[in-house]
């Protein structure tokens, strides 16, 4: 019993699952989205593009 309730207050290992999570979040933010960020990176370049000529 002792053991369980020090694994259950043992905090060591969770700050490596949450990078985890939010890492594998990211991802599927960027896999369902694909299509829309690259639409605004490619407007942003094209933009940054036109702007530089300019100068």
């Amino acid at each position: 019993m002792r053991n369980f309730e020090r694994f259950i207050k043992e905090e060591e290992g969770m700050g490596t699952v949450e990078v985890v999570l939010i890492i594998v979040v990211l991802i599927a933010l960027v896999a369902i989205f694909k299509d829309s960020i690259k639409k605004v990176v490619e407007t942003i370049l094209k933009k940054v593009s036109t702007n530089a000529n300019k100068i």
